[in-house]
């Protein structure tokens, strides 16, 4: 094989008159009578060949014959001399202003007829067939770009942690199940008939244990996998950046990653970042409905229960009805939301408004009620459309409360707390994408807009279940002020628990949440309290975490973490919202395997050396399938 001597992105004018190899793919072939050009692409980059029928060096019709029979993506080997570029450079490519003159060839590999060609500027096949071709799909220059990005992030990070102190730990994959939270992918046992093993949702008990080891500062960009309900944003096998220190408080965590972001923002993107501002938990669901706020647009939430309480409007008298004598913010105290929309009267039709009144039922909402501020005869503020009949008799105080001003429209929630936050929560990010509000990167003010979002409550009521569950996970600990009404809190004092503030933390960036943490428990006791809450019995828990216990009752340090979602990293850095765009071999949202065709069956003598039997019944032919 002709070996090369320089890559098809390296050919610069100071190699003119220079012999050079290349090797690569054929990218495109232009046949112009007595010369064929070639651009020959490899992962850095094009390089135009030329095969010149009349150049007395290359006349041997073997060479043209081969060359006339290349076609895209075969595979090629070349020797021969860099010049400049006849007929103009391309100004486009590193490599414009120069071309090689083909001397010798060497077909390496023809190709069959591809599905698709690998060429960012064509339009893109659909997913699925990308997917089932994977390897064409990654010869496409944005997704070496997207690999090469991925490798530097990984490269950036183990350099800033590796200078801070830390150690690079492997935690194990097969690993004790625990079925709390989100599924998990279980492995059967060959030695052990009827045991299994579990995959690791996150390393988070193994870094406590190396925390008690007395390891100090753990890092590891580890493999984690959940075998969850389908979610575009969401893979059944992610990687993240997972972190552990010891004798911390939070602000050295915070201190810690703030400094990691900002060499992150600044060797992948060329971003200063600024000091990232905190935010409580309890004022990011005031202001803006969500525990994630994007606060790249200034669309905020008011709690007018206050002013609602005096409009004579049955929605909201049933509303502030419920739960009215729970403390301020409880989940189940009835609560009245409005939201002010800048110049809404005008670009927020009535079939917008109808739909957004559908599109808040998905989140146990009723609807929504509109009112739009207009200009009147007179001049001043006219309430109109929705509910503006019940508002215009206190409508100066309906103004003062939600701040409208003539050309607004005000949507408003009214339900339990949990519920009417949520729902118009939601509805702000809609509503936003709705107005234009939303700026694309590059937009005046910057394209990465960083919170700490911190304070979250220790524990949340599943809906489903009625049971207490941890909002970040059990092993998170209650803020230092918290300590004595945690260890007094009673199961049955629901407002009590659900008051409880924990010493959890979270980044946001642009409304996506790209990290979260907390300080851990590293007292026993405190542990088995927050397994009793959970409903968990002392002999379950001692068999579910029986060697953590353990652990923390032979001198465990006060200690505290975070996990980067290292993929969610990249989509940012790429500029896309597809996770399956930044893996290198994802799966689609059913957790499937296009290229490989996993998951697959497996023969019965398989499943019987590892004690197991699938009870799954094939349909009966001609049978309709659910869904």
């Amino acid at each position: 094989m002709l070996s090369r001597t320089v890559t098809c992105g390296q050919i610069r004018e100071a190699h003119i008159g220079q012999t050079v190899r290349l090797n690569g793919w054929v990218n495109s072939y232009r046949d112009h009578g007595n010369l064929i050009f070639i651009d020959l692409r490899d992962r850095y980059g094009l390089t135009q060949l030329v095969f010149d029928k009349e150049d007395a060096h290359n006349a041997q019709a073997e060479i043209m014959a081969m060359a006339d029979k290349l076609r895209s993506e075969d595979v090629i080997a070349i020797e021969g001399q860099v010049r400049t570029r006849i007929g103009g450079e391309n100004p486009k490519l590193p490599t414009g202003k120069v071309e090689v003159v083909v001397k010798l060839l060497e077909v390496l590999n023809k190709t069959s007829n591809p599905p698709f060609q690998p060429d960012d500027n064509a339009a893109l096949p659909n997913e699925e067939l990308r997917l089932t071709h994977r390897y064409i799909d990654l010869r496409r220059p944005s997704m070496q770009n997207v690999l090469t990005a991925r490798h530097r992030l990984y490269k950036a990070t183990r350099s800033y942690f590796d200078e801070n102190g830390f150690t690079e730990v492997e935690t194990p994959i097969l690993y004790k199940s625990t079925p709390e939270g989100a599924r998990e992918f279980i492995v059967p046992c060959r030695n052990v008939p009827g045991t299994f093993y579990a995959l690791p949702q996150s390393p988070q008990l193994f870094k406590q244990i190396l925390m008690v080891a007395g390891v100090d500062r753990y890092m590891q960009i580890c493999r984690c996998f959940r075998d969850e309900d389908p979610r575009a944003d969401r893979q059944p096998e992610f990687t993240q950046i997972d972190l552990e220190m010891s004798f911390v408080r939070r602000e050295h965590i915070i201190e810690m990653m703030e400094g990691f972001v900002r060499r992150l923002w600044q060797e992948m993107a060329g971003y200063a970042v600024p000091k990232i501002q905190q935010m409580s938990y309890r004022q990011a669901m005031e202001d803006y409905g969500i525990d994630r706020p994007d606060t790249r647009y200034d669309l905020r939430i008011k709690d007018i229960s206050v002013f609602a309480a005096t409009v004579d409007f049955n929605v909201f008298k049933g509303a502030l009805e419920k739960g009215k004598d729970r403390p301020a913010f409880n989940s189940k105290r009835g609560v009245v939301k409005a939201m002010r929309v800048p110049g809404g009267a005008e670009k927020l039709t009535r079939k917008m408004t109808d739909g957004y009144a559908e599109f808040v039922k998905g989140f146990g909402a009723g609807g929504v009620a509109v009112v739009k501020v207009i200009k009147g005869e007179d001049g001043g503020a006219k309430l109109d459309t929705g509910i503006a009949k019940f508002l215009e008799p206190v409508k100066g105080a309906f103004l003062e409360a939600t701040g409208a001003q003539i050309g607004d429209t005000v949507l408003f929630a009214a339900d339990t707390y949990a519920v009417a936050t949520k729902a118009i929560g939601e509805l702000r990010q809609k509503v936003a994408r709705d107005m234009g509000m939303v700026p694309k990167p590059g937009a005046e003010g910057g394209p990465w807009n960083f919170l700490w979002v911190v304070d979250f409550p220790m524990f949340e009521k599943n809906k489903e279940t009625g049971k207490w569950v941890a909002m970040h996970h059990p092993f998170t600990s209650p803020r230092d002020d918290q300590m004595r009404a945690f260890l007094d809190a009673d199961v049955e004092d629901e407002d009590t628990i659900e008051g409880i503030v924990s010493a959890g933390y979270d980044i946001v960036l642009n409304g996506q949440e790209i990290a979260g943490g907390s300080v851990r428990i590293h007292d026993g006791a405190v542990q088995s309290k927050v397994f009793k809450l959970l409903g968990l019995t002392p002999e379950s828990a001692r068999e579910k975490f029986s060697f953590l216990l353990e652990a923390l009752s032979f001198g465990a340090p006060p200690h505290a973490g975070i996990a980067f979602g290292l993929d969610r990293l990249v989509m940012n850095f790429v500029g896309t919202d597809n996770i399956r765009d930044v893996i290198a071999f994802p799966k689609t949202q059913i957790g499937a395997d296009l290229m490989t065709k996993a998951p697959s069956q497996v023969p019965e003598k398989s499943q019987s050396e590892v004690h197991i039997k699938s009870t799954w019944v094939p349909p009966a032919k001609g049978a309709v399938q659910p869904g």
